[in-house]
């Protein structure tokens, strides 16, 4: 009779794993980067309030609000989120704060969000540009862009 042998051997049961570790390496970054963005992009939803707080003083006093108070928002501190410790108005840019339950990779980073116009010309819709993204021809940006987000965090419509 013979002895047959099944199953693997101790060698081949390494390579498996040493193979399985490195794709799951190679793989983590890429996961957490696609957590980050699908977290920041909830974020910014947080940040549609301040935003049509913006439009509403542009288009009653045709100008932009130089903080919280003056586009009708509450204090930058109070409006919170899931992901958002704060956003604040600041001469008609907005500034979205991250936190709270957001990666650790992207905490107190922040994201602008700018509203661009064409000068002189007030019935043209306000274009909002946000983070790292260009401003379009012909508009103005207005605000400072204090984005400090890693622009592999920003979803599609923040970074070109």
């Amino acid at each position: 009779m013979k002895n047959h042998r099944s199953g693997y051997t101790l060698v081949e049961l390494l390579i498996v794993l040493t193979i399985a570790g490195m794709m799951t390496t190679m793989a983590l970054p890429s996961f957490q980067d696609h957590v980050i963005r699908t977290q920041v992009t909830e974020a910014l939803n947080l940040a549609q309030m301040a935003m049509k707080g913006v439009e509403q003083h542009y288009h009653l006093k045709a100008g932009f609000p130089l903080d919280n108070a003056s586009a009708g928002l509450p204090k930058a501190e109070k409006i919170i989120g899931n992901f958002v410790t704060s956003v604040n108005i600041r001469d008609g840019g907005i500034d979205v704060t991250l936190g709270n339950r957001i990666n650790k990779h992207a905490e107190n980073k922040i994201i602008s969000i700018r509203p661009a116009i064409v000068k002189d010309e007030p019935a043209v819709p306000i274009a909002w540009v946000c983070g790292y993204a260009s401003v379009p021809n012909g508009m103005t940006a207005i605000g400072a862009n204090n984005t400090s987000i890693l622009k592999r965090h920003l979803p599609m419509n923040c970074t070109y």
